[in-house]
């Protein structure tokens, strides 16, 4: 009975402290407190606590860094495993993942974008375009062409969809640096009909527009693995 009783209390912390990493108490990237201080904020001991942690460092939702503390690396369970599976992935492994998630994202955001959605898409595009047009600062552009790809995942208005996506920024940012940095093989790609035809609410031309241009990426690694 002890057993399981302190088996319970494990997961009861354990489920805290999931919470507080999903709700933003600790944003992604931040220390979580020591385990003294989680155990008062817990009102359980160190033991349980440990546990916990442990826990979620399984799941890949913290990682324990070696005289430094502990960490988030993950909002959920499937960021953590995703995440770590995409990192070992290939270079059209992972455009081929973008080209079936950002197709049908695309699609479905011009069919349920909201007028906020409009809004953000409309400036995202613009900072992307500005970076672009610069041809400078790879990470800025790296950064922004991110940022406009998930923000119409997110105007998909599907949580679970939003959440997987999330969990692959990391090699999709690297996937898109590794396209800037081959020189000749680089290219920029127009993305303003892509965001009309969601802003338009045209989801067949969004759909066509998304497998085109990621289409011609696909290509492009191609090109670059035949040379």
């Amino acid at each position: 009975m002890r057993t399981a009783s302190r088996s319970s209390l494990i997961t009861q912390v354990t489920e805290s402290l999931r919470e507080q990493i999903r709700e933003g108490s600790w944003p992604l990237g931040s220390r979580i407190p020591t385990e003294p201080e989680l155990a008062d904020l817990t009102g359980t001991g160190r033991n349980t606590v440990r546990e916990a942690v442990q826990a979620l460092v399984h799941a890949g939702m913290l990682e324990r860094r070696q005289g430094s503390g502990t960490y988030v690396v993950a909002e959920s369970e499937i960021s953590g495993v995703l995440g770590r599976r995409f990192a070992l992935a290939r270079r059209r492994e992972v455009l081929e993942l973008r080209q079936a998630l950002d197709v049908t994202a695309a699609g479905l955001a011009a069919r349920r974008r909201t007028a906020a959605d409009v809004a953000t898409l409309t400036d995202l595009l613009a900072q992307r375009n500005a970076a672009f047009a610069s041809d400078g600062d790879r990470e800025s552009m790296t950064e922004r062409d991110v940022a406009l790809h998930r923000a119409i995942v997110h105007a998909a208005h599907n949580p679970l969809y939003a959440e997987v996506y999330d969990s692959l920024l990391d090699t999709v940012g690297a996937s898109i640096r590794e396209h800037l940095d081959d020189g000749a093989q680089a290219r920029d790609v127009d993305h303003d009909a892509l965001v009309g035809a969601i802003v338009d609410g045209d989801d067949t031309r969004a759909i066509a527009e998304a497998n085109g241009f990621l289409s011609l990426l696909i290509s492009d690694t191609d090109s670059a693995i035949d040379d």
